[in-house]
């Protein structure tokens, strides 16, 4: 397992920031050389600690209107085959498996109320080891980064 510095956490909240900031940028803000910089980064990424880079979106701009977390109860030897499934939906944004009262729990964007209730009701209830869904709306986002 790789060790991080202070230096490399320093790194990885400028790329968390702003994934397209300059090599030299990143240089300046953490105060070592460029070839230091593009070096420590490509040790975070060889150790797999960078996984990749990613945009962030306005999801109302895009057209996504109503949002929510949906909780799922599963039967449990079903969860690789209900992840297969529920990685078909294509307004189902992220998936984490967790512990506690449900199994699942979902960030859902859909275009209307009436879309989130389509991809609820039949796409991931339609599931045949999802036991039971819960769903919770999201009235406003706030980006942590």
């Amino acid at each position: 397992m790789t060790s991080l510095d202070d230096v490399d956490r320093a790194i990885l909240e400028e790329l968390r920031r702003d994934a397209r900031v300059s090599m030299t940028a990143i240089a300046d803000v953490v105060h070592i050389s460029r070839a230091g910089a593009h070096a420590r980064i490509k040790r975070l990424t060889d150790a797999g600690i960078i996984t990749g880079y990613t945009v962030r979106t306005d999801p109302v701009l895009l057209g996504h209107h109503a949002s929510a977390y949906v909780m799922l109860s599963l039967e449990q030897p079903a969860w690789q085959e209900v992840r297969d499934r529920l990685r078909e939906i294509p307004e189902v944004e992220h998936m984490a498996l967790v512990g506690g009262d449900f199994d699942v729990i979902l960030l859902v964007r859909a275009g209307d109320a009436r879309d989130l209730r389509r991809i609820v009701l039949e796409d991931i209830q339609a599931i045949p080891a999802v036991r039971s869904t819960r769903t919770t709306l999201i009235f406003e986002d706030f980006a942590q980064h």
